[in-house]
């Protein structure tokens, strides 16, 4: 049983590093196929999944078409109940939809000002209070989930569930930017970008160059931490 993903670049795709991850961190086999985000084709790359338009897009097994990633999300866990998308116990359950809805839905001043991008860190970014208020309410409901369960370190819901999955590419610009968050945040973050299949799904990425750089820079930058 092998689902058909399509993304694209995955150095500034967040919402297609959510699909891989869905799929990846949770053993569900799929082939990787590249959509032009970047390089103009993405309507071309796209037509044969109609009515899907944005990246990612999920094809089943049997051949149905799925995109927009909440639903993906909520179809393979339906698909796969023992593969762990969501945490067993029904109050951590619900509470990471919340989180996760709460990712589709918000949080775009963070999003609109820092794109994510996994080349580089970007010193001396400058978030204004819209930005800061995203970052405070991420603090907010992060800390909620650990309390609920009783994870006070690690993965947001003690195992690695689809909250974190929702939230790595948000981990992903607190690190490439420098934004100012808690300690506790910040060692969730690096948690993040340390996983194996996040630094897989980073690396593959870094294998294409972009010349100009898609976004610009704020200063001076260094290197992505290891």
């Amino acid at each position: 049983m092998t689902y058909d993903l399509y993304i694209g670049d995955r150095t500034f795709s967040s919402w297609s590093l959510r699909g891989w991850l869905m799929l990846e961190k949770f053993g569900l086999p799929c082939r990787v196929n590249m959509v032009g985000l970047y390089a103009g084709t993405m309507t071309e790359d796209l037509a044969a999944l109609a009515p899907a338009r944005l990246v990612p897009a999920l094809r089943t097994p049997e051949g149905d078409i799925l995109g927009e990633s909440l639903a993906m999300a909520e179809t393979l866990a339906e698909r796969h109940p023992d593969a762990g998308l969501w945490p067993t116990d029904a109050r951590l359950r619900a509470r990471a939809r919340w989180l996760c809805a709460e990712m589709t839905a918000g949080f775009s001043a963070l999003r609109g000002a820092c794109p994510m991008q996994l080349q580089h860190v970007n010193v001396g970014f400058e978030a204004h209070q819209d930005v800061l208020a995203d970052l405070a309410r991420l603090e907010t409901i992060w800390n909620s989930a650990r309390d609920l369960a009783g994870a006070p370190d690690g993965w947001l819901f003690g195992a690695y569930s689809l909250a974190d999955v929702f939230y790595a590419p948000v981990a992903a610009r607190i690190i490439g930017y420098d934004l100012p968050v808690s300690e506790a945040a910040r060692a969730y973050c690096r948690a993040t970008i340390a996983d194996p299949a996040f630094k897989a799904w980073r690396a593959e990425g870094l294998k294409t160059t972009y010349d100009p750089f898609p976004y610009p820079t704020t200063g001076s930058t260094r290197d992505w931490p290891v």
